[in-house]
């Protein structure tokens, strides 16, 4: 695969690591370099050793898991886009805790396995063309690494103190949203019409 295409995938597969990234800006009170660190290393992580995993599986096992890999995908990012809404509605008005941190712990890990099933796909893609992944891998992480860290700041920018539970629901919003969005990609409600 030539280089400006590895490229032009690479950003295409981290852009929703980007828009999860500003859903999460929103949803914290400060963004530090720790904060910064995690998603963004997780994510980059996540988004490199996928199309890796992909590839080594090849083609036998793709047909398991392509019939369910947008499901799975929207299952984890509902599942922490509904915590966070939640979150912001059982929230009191005096509470100054803030939203649970979603670059730790499960969240996180939840966050960077719905993020990058796409690039699963694309591993199996390369497997299928003969291609090598170790480049492409490389790059794919990177762009993803870079897009977070944007992403993460920039949500951060566009939420304020006053707004944080509005914030915290729309980040959850906009979780979900990715999630039906990667469903219709993958053209899961095509019954209904």
């Amino acid at each position: 695969m030539q280089g400006y295409n590895v490229f032009a995938l690479a950003a295409a597969l981290a852009m929703d690591a980007f828009a999860v990234s500003i859903a999460v800006g929103l949803s914290l009170k400060n963004v530090d370099f720790r904060q910064t660190f995690r998603l963004s290393f997780h994510f980059g992580f996540f988004q490199g050793m996928m199309p890796v995993l992909g590839w080594s599986m090849g083609v036998t096992v793709r047909s398991y898991v392509a019939d369910f890999d947008h499901w799975l995908a929207f299952a984890l990012l509902a599942l922490v886009g509904g915590n966070m809404i939640k979150e912001a509605f059982a929230a009191k008005k005096g509470e100054d805790s803030g939203p649970e941190d979603p670059t730790k712990g499960m969240s996180l890990v939840v966050l960077s396995v719905a993020t990058s099933l796409d690039a699963l796909a694309v591993g199996f893609s390369f497997s299928v063309l003969n291609a090598g992944i170790a480049w492409g891998a490389v790059i794919i992480g990177l762009t993803a690494l870079v897009f977070t860290v944007i992403g993460l700041h920039a949500g951060k920018k566009i939420a304020s103190a006053r707004l944080s539970r509005l914030t915290e629901i729309i980040g959850g919003l906009i979780l979900l949203g990715i999630g039906v969005k990667i469903l219709f990609e993958h053209n899961a409600f095509g019954f209904l019409y």
